[in-house]
């Protein structure tokens, strides 16, 4: 952004918007995409307040998730909308919308008590599975009078990937509860159904993603920008490779052939070279043989956890290890990144995933942080 004004330059607005959906792309908590898809559109079209309206079958706001407003304040204004006014023009007519001054609009029913002043508006809906699934609405432009027409632009942008993630995510919580539905009632039968949603629901819209992230690199100027946009591309190529693997009852392809220590030295090499943080690996060759049955799981927690080192740490180093605690496993991934404290972070992050793949194979997470002195992740599993 320019210090003078606070505007996003053409330039870093792509970027950022590359990044968005880079992020979006990677989380699969339906939870944390719907947050972070508010606070990502606030960042690109720098908006001091951001909510995003989820409708129900009657076609009136369900869900209200905000951004900017703390919590006292939320409580002091009473009971969300429902879509009504300005809120509703988005639900009666499914295009965006910019408006100077809200607060002077014909068409807008004002705002209740307690509720901060707001200005300046942006909204713009949000198409999942088909259908309108929500709308987004962004208030008091930071540097301006007013949302101008990139900012717009931008916003519809961003609700096109932010569709793709919301698919993503909720395709993978259906799968996910069809899996725990397989393994209660042992219907062999399901799985069939379960490929076929996996094959033409997810890694259809990973693949939808992959090229839309080679189109935004064939556009791109800046040949590392772009060096990074392929290396995403890869990862995703790579993702695709493995649900299909799994599709056919076959390990990651990153355990094909190889033993469970040199697929998690690879994975670390590989996160290495994408993120630039250096990473060292210490694994007990002795404990990955005993983990064997259970190596395609290892594996995935292990790439979880680093790619939530990459995504929020700031680290400049991080380790992961393998080792025996008595009769157990401990995998540890640590990192000297920014920290935080655990207490005061809801279960995002990825922790939500993590915690219930851990918890499917018997075993504990802890996350161990403080702000300014890194971040330990803690996996105690049986042998």
């Amino acid at each position: 952004m320019s210090p003078a004004d606070g505007r996003m330059s053409p330039s870093d607005r792509s970027k950022a918007l590359i990044e968005a959906g880079l992020t979006l792309a990677s989380e699969l908590d339906l939870d944390v995409v719907l947050q972070r898809i508010v606070e990502l559109a606030m960042e690109i079209t720098g908006a001091r307040y951001g909510a995003l309206g989820i409708l129900g079958d009657d076609r009136r706001i369900q869900t209200f998730i905000t951004v900017g407003v703390d919590d006292a304040t939320r409580a002091a204004i009473g009971d969300p909308p429902t879509g009504h006014g300005i809120l509703g023009l988005l639900i009666d007519d499914a295009r965006p919308i910019r408006l100077p001054d809200l607060r002077v609009d014909p068409r807008s029913y004002g705002f209740p008590p307690n509720h901060p002043p707001m200005g300046s508006f942006l909204g713009a809906p949000v198409r999942a599975l088909g259908r309108v699934f929500g709308n987004l609405y962004l208030t008091e432009k930071q540097g301006a009078a007013e949302f101008d027409e990139e900012d717009e632009a931008a916003l519809v942008v961003l609700a096109i990937q932010a569709g793709v993630a919301i698919e993503n995510a909720r395709l993978y919580a259906e799968m996910q509860h069809a899996q725990r539905e397989l393994r209660r009632l042992e219907v062999l039968e399901d799985r069939e159904r379960i490929a076929k949603e996996l094959h033409d629901g997810v890694i259809q819209s990973l693949f939808a993603v992959g090229m839309g992230l080679q189109g935004s690199a064939a556009m791109a100027r800046d040949p590392d920008l772009t060096g990074r946009i392929e290396q995403a591309v890869d990862e995703i190529d790579r993702a695709i490779r493995d649900l299909r693997n799994y599709i056919f009852g076959l390990r990651p392809g990153i355990l094909a052939d190889r033993e469970l220590d040199k697929a998690l030295r690879e994975l670390v090499a590989g996160f290495e070279e994408t993120t630039s943080v250096v990473a060292v690996v210490d694994v007990d060759e002795d404990v990955a043989a005993e983990l064997a049955s259970v190596a395609a799981d290892i594996v995935q927690l292990s790439r979880e956890a680093l790619s939530n080192v990459g995504r929020h740490a700031q680290a400049a180093t991080c380790r992961l290890s393998l080792r025996r605690l008595g009769d157990l496993a401990m995998l540890e991934i640590d990192d000297d990144g920014v920290g935080f404290d655990p207490t005061a972070v809801h279960e995002g992050m990825g922790l939500t995933n993590l915690r219930g793949r851990v918890e499917d194979m018997g075993g504990t997470l802890e996350v161990l942080s403080e702000p300014g002195q890194g971040s330990t992740l803690r996996i105690v599993l049986p042998l």
